[in-house]
């Protein structure tokens, strides 16, 4: 165990004499980088700073500060005096010296020595670097681990043997300058002198960091020093800061590049959606404000079933189009506010507010449209029906017309006898009463033409041609029956004789058949209802009509018994046309019609007893989801104002909250169909509710959006909060002041709210005190760029962290582009081509304006100007 004992403090021993041998020759070499500077040298460390004098040299040229006037006498005393100087600066500069004093220095103790120049080294040369958050030892090593990253055959773990086979030194010089080792892939860990020996090389010749090493005291020795390797490697970071500079100024351009092109391609994405969507609002728009139409049924119901479609299948799409709109919109106003950039303007006409104002003309008209469709069906079906019931009236008037010319233009009487002129005279007579009677009929048919055409049917023509044919004939019968009148009557004195009982038979069946003819009339007549309510009406009425056929029937019956003596059953009734076999028939009819009547009554029933189920269950359906939607409404706002868990805690439970309101979907769709069912039924009213179809579209769309827009709402509030590194506590604070003035719930505060809430924040703006409205109207410009006389929750946050954000300026990006043009007014193409990527490059190249200032090439670009554009303070 002793022996283990002595040979391991022996291997010990080695090793320190070992590295202290690489120390004191890569100390050296340092200390004569920075000593040439003034034409000094050392050639040995612990001799040569004795006298302290170049030791003060070299702490002067490596702090940029004069440390006072040394003593030039060569004794002790005055050597002391020197080097207790330079170690009392060295301990100003915040290091500490342990066991280190100035008589060890002066005697040349070599240990000392070497530790004193490197805690030099440590303060001046590594303690300031300083990498992401890694600083001086760490941060030198973060920046060789970042810059050799690309190189898969060098891993840098550590400052000795990490450095061993020479790769990592190449690795370091080809990063920054590939030129200076074009070779690196024929590189090999086979052969690491020929690798350190082309490190060194290049290093001393090309980039003037002096020969500190040597291949051997890395190949040769077991564990190189780690003090003599970090001070040799700090000579390459210090060598390459400019680069390093270069790429923080290039890191910062790109940074802002590419935020400037996100942001061109969100304004125009929402440039083309906006004028998409405008585009279809007013190519869709012509079409709901038209209210012509050819007074057709079919063109009607095709317009609905367009309508239908637009509502199912064109406008959901542009619904979300919209709602898209406005996420982009907010998302852009708060991506500009934090990259300091100025509000966007959208184009003119395209404003969000222009959107809105747009879509609520759109459904404006949309609302009209379908009213006015509903009730031109409606009138068109009750033009059908009067029209039918013109030409049925008009059937039946001249099927009664129907030979009655040539009877009043007969000659019959002249040949007759008394008691045939007399039953002329009275079948005349008859004839006259049926006449009077006729006319009522003859006055409806005129007073339905009347309407139809002044109600403008589309067959009007046709309709007033008949009503005129029917007119013109009525007053030719009437000439005709004046004109047999007087004949007969000149007749009548010759023919007195009259068989009374052929007369009276007449006269009651005359009546009783137009009673009859009449009653048929009514009961071929088409009926239109529209409600249980109307139908049982008129089988009320027609119940009534049913119970008087037995005193009609009795009246029948008594002309029947009477006709038999009234006339020869031979001859016949000369008193009239209308004979008992016609009267029996008409009768037989009579009854038929009124047993087809009542089963057409009981199936409307049916039909309507059908209708009112629709109604009743759309009017369940509606009612129930109306109040529903107001709950969800409700819900989406309390989840968003009043959680008290983090924004993703929120965002996830709106999203949820969104999933479960889609999840109703099917009852809004069962609904349309309902509501589909109800349209083809042609059902104009409900009574069970007094929601529409309409208004349950509004609410769905509404209630959608308004979730949709909560959530983009607390994505851009999570944006701004961790771009401004807000934390949810402040988000809440905000949050409360904010809602505390919001009265109406609307998310938004108008300029009173806002003026109010800026008071009891301690803002000087009270409108009387001096310069409140100044301050006010200067504020307000602020959080209000696009005049939408209003400031949403975002912005108002924005205004609020303003004092701890850290923005990022025109100023900055100019300056890092000054980096890479290396001081010069302006930069050249090949300087932003070797530091950006391509893409960026070219962008910049391409927006750059030519430089006009001064002597410089013809390529030369204007890179402040640019910078500038970026920020909207001038035009790129």
């Amino acid at each position: 165990m002793a022996e283990d004992q002595q040979q391991l403090e022996g291997e010990k021993l080695i090793m320190d004499l070992a590295w202290e041998r690489q120390q004191k020759k890569t100390f050296t070499a340092w200390c004569n980088s920075h000593l040439r500077k003034r034409k000094l040298n050392i050639e040995e460390i612990d001799q040569d700073f004795r006298s302290g004098l170049k030791l003060l040299a070299l702490l002067e040229i490596i702090s940029d500060e004069k440390l006072g006037k040394p003593e030039k006498g060569k004794m002790r005393v005055h050597h002391v005096s020197n080097v207790n100087m330079a170690l009392n600066f060295i301990k100003s500069q915040g290091v500490r010296l342990v066991g280190i004093g100035a008589e060890e220095i002066v005697d040349g103790n070599l240990k000392m020595t070497l530790g004193m120049i490197w805690t030099v080294i440590l303060r001046f040369s590594i303690q300031d670097i300083s990498v992401e958050e890694s600083s001086a030892k760490e941060g030198l090593l973060l920046w060789c681990q970042k810059k050799t990253a690309p190189y898969k055959n060098v891993k840098v773990q550590n400052f000795h043997m990490s450095w061993k086979d020479g790769l990592a030194f190449c690795a370091l010089i080809h990063r920054h300058r590939p030129d200076l080792i074009p070779n690196y892939e024929s590189l090999s860990k086979e052969d690491p002198r020929r690798n350190l020996e082309t490190a060194f090389e290049v290093a001393e010749k090309h980039l003037d960091i002096p020969r500190m090493l040597d291949p051997e005291d890395l190949i040769d020795i077991a564990k190189p020093d780690e003090r003599a390797v970090m001070t040799y490697v700090s000579c390459y970071y210090h060598a390459f800061s400019g680069a390093q500079k270069a790429e923080q100024a290039a890191n910062r351009i790109n940074q802002a590049l590419r935020a400037h092109q996100e942001n061109e391609e969100l304004m125009d994405k929402y440039e083309k959606l906006a004028s998409d969507l405008l585009e279809w609002i007013e190519n869709t728009k012509p079409t709901l404000e038209n209210r012509t139409s050819d007074n057709t049924m079919e063109d009607l119901q095709k317009k609905l079933e367009d309508f239908r479609d637009y509502r199912r299948t064109q406008k959901p799409p542009k619904a979300e189009e919209k709602g898209q709109l406005e996420s982009i919109f907010n998302t852009l106003q708060t991506k500009l506010r934090l990259s300091n950039r100025p509000a966007y303007m959208p184009s003119e006409g395209k404003l969000v507010s222009d959107i809105a104002s747009a879509w609520k003309g759109l459904e404006g008209a949309e609302k009209g449209y379908e009213e006015w469709l509903l009730s031109e069906m409606r009138r068109l079906e009750s033009l059908e029906h009067l029209a039918k019931k013109f030409h049925h009236r008009v059937a039946v008037h001249k099927g009664w017309a129907e030979g009655k010319h040539e009877v009043l233009n007969s000659d019959d009487y002249k040949e007759c006898t008394l008691q045939q002129c007399k039953a002329l005279l009275k079948k005349h007579e008859a004839f006259e009463s049926d006449y009077a009677a006729h006319s009522e009929r003859v006055e409806q048919i005129d007073k339905i033409a009347e309407e139809l055409n002044k109600l403008h049917y589309y067959d009007a023509d046709t309709i007033v041609n008949i009503n005129n044919e029917v007119k013109q004939d009525w007053e030719t019968l009437s000439t005709e029956m004046d004109q047999r009148t007087a004949a007969l009557k000149e007749k009548e004195a010759e023919l007195e004789e009259l068989e009374n009982q052929c007369l009276e038979y007449a006269k009651r069946a005359g009546k009783l058949n137009n009673w009859m003819l009449s009653a048929m009339e009514d009961m071929e007549d088409t009926h239109i209802v529209h409600s249980i309510d109307e139908c049982n009406e008129l089988i009320v009425e027609h119940e009534a009509f049913t119970a008087s056929i037995g005193d009609a029937e009795n009246e029948k019956n008594s002309i029947m018994e009477y006709s038999g003596t009234a006339a020869d059953p031979e001859t016949g009734n000369h008193y009239t046309s209308v004979s008992p076999n016609e009267i029996e028939q008409n009768w037989g009819k009579l009854v038929e019609l009124s047993e087809k009547r009542k089963l057409d009554l009981e199936e409307e029933l049916k039909v309507q007893t059908e209708h009112e189920k629709l109604r009743v269950h759309f009017a369940e359906l509606a009612n129930a989801s109306d109040k529903w939607m107001q709950e969800q409404n409700e819900k989406c706002r309390t989840i968003s104002l009043s959680s008290s868990g983090s924004l993703e805690e929120t965002l996830e439970t709106l999203q949820k909250h969104l999933e479960s309101i889609e999840e109703r979907k099917p009852d809004i769709e069962e609904m349309e169909t309902t509501h589909q069912a109800i349209n083809l039924a042609r059902i104009y009213d409900n009574p069970h509710t007094a929601l529409t179809m309409e208004h349950i579209r509004t609410e769905w769309d509404h209630l959608r959006s308004t979730c949709g827009r909560t959530i983009n709402e607390v994505e851009n509030q999570i944006l701004l909060r961790d771009a401004l590194s807000l934390s949810e506590d402040q988000i809440k604070e905000f949050r409360a002041s904010f809602d505390h003035f919001d009265k109406d719930r609307s998310g938004k505060l108008e300029k009173s709210e806002f003026r109010g809430c800026l008071l009891s924040l301690g803002h000087d703006v009270d409108s009387k005190q001096p310069k409140g409205d100044e301050n006010f109207d200067k504020i307000w410009k602020e959080v209000d760029p696009n005049g939408m006389e209003y400031v949403t929750f975002e912005a108002f946050m924005d205004f609020m962290a303003k004092d701890v954000r850290v923005e990022d300026t025109a100023a900055q990006v100019t300056d890092s582009f000054r980096v890479l043009a290396g001081d010069k007014p302006y930069i050249l193409p090949n300087e932003i081509r070797r530091e950006l990527p391509p893409d960026q490059a070219e962008y910049c190249i391409s927006r750059m304006s030519k430089y006009t200032g001064g002597d410089a090439p013809d390529e030369a670009l204007d890179y402040e100007s640019f910078s500038s554009g970026l920020y909207g303070e001038s035009d790129l």
